[in-house]
């Protein structure tokens, strides 16, 4: 991970709450050195610690840290998971930010980590997708493989996914994936979306160029037909599918003859984690 840019993020994270006058409530206090430890009260998969590290040695470098889990261990409710140590002024200044980031990644780990549990058992791996919240993507993607999953493309950049306003704009499968592959490096994987039986017999006249089939909002008794007229036609391409895809509907596709299922509910819907932090 470009440690570069997660400063950056985190020190943006940082100005928008201390603004231009800095900590109003904390000014007053001597210079000193403080000791807080670190609370989680609900169950969980702990996820985010480096990144609450980064905020307060942001504030201070000197800050020290003593955990007691790191990144992916499961914690029950009222556990002490770590002690910081640092300047009394950097670690009120930094807690809110720190605390946010440490709560929403845990969730978003946790929640994951109940969609894999489900897929045990199973050859299906579970991706995320770009449905984050702004600014935040790669540290919630972070989150999602904590919790297990693999991680889909993080932008417009890193691959190509061919959808289908991308189809409209092209005026067909067909088009659209030659336009592209002319462009795009050799590197580069696509990936097309196919909504129904007309778009799969068009992804197959190109099936050469693609990497991976995402079949979305597909009825459950017509995937199987479509995965086999694929897998035919070019053995190695990988079957993703997608639309909707929630616990109880997960329940119903693990055993499909897929290779990946994509959903932006592990971290949609994925609830914050009671953690905080308390001076001693």
């Amino acid at each position: 991970m470009n440690q570069l840019y997660i400063e950056r993020l985190i020190l943006s994270f940082l100005e928008e709450d201390l603004g231009f006058q800095g900590d109003l409530s904390s000014a007053p206090l001597p210079e000193k050195e403080c000791t807080a430890e670190v609370i989680v009260k609900q169950n969980c998969l702990v996820c985010g610690i480096g990144f609450f590290e980064k905020v307060f040695l942001l504030l201070d470098s000197e800050t020290t840290f003593d955990w007691r889990v790191k990144d992916g261990d499961e914690v029950l409710a009222g556990s002490v998971i770590g002690y910081i140590k640092g300047n009394l002024k950097a670690v009120l200044q930094g807690e809110r930010t720190a605390l946010n980031i440490l709560q929403k990644l845990s969730g978003i780990a946790t929640n994951t980590a109940k969609y894999v549990e489900l897929l045990k058992g199973s050859s299906i791996r579970l991706l995320d997708t770009r449905k984050t919240t702004p600014g935040w993507r790669v540290l919630e993607k972070y989150a999602t493989r904590v919790g297990g999953a693999l991680n889909h493309r993080f932008g417009l950049y890193d691959a190509v996914m061919i959808k289908d306003n991308h189809i409209k704009a092209y005026g067909s499968v067909k088009d659209a994936v030659l336009k592209v592959k002319e462009v795009i490096p050799v590197t580069t994987r696509v990936e097309v979306e196919v909504e129904n039986e007309e778009q799969l017999k068009e992804v197959l006249e190109v099936l050469d160029y693609v990497d991976i089939v995402m079949l979305d909002n597909w009825d459950l008794e017509n995937i199987s037909p479509a995965v086999s007229v694929l897998k035919e036609r070019k053995k190695d391409v990988k079957i993703e599918l997608s639309g909707g895809i929630d616990i109880e509907s997960l329940k119903k596709v693990r055993d499909l003859p897929i290779d990946y299922v994509s959903t932006s509910k592990i971290i949609t819907t994925a609830n914050w984690i009671d953690i905080s932090m308390e001076l001693l």
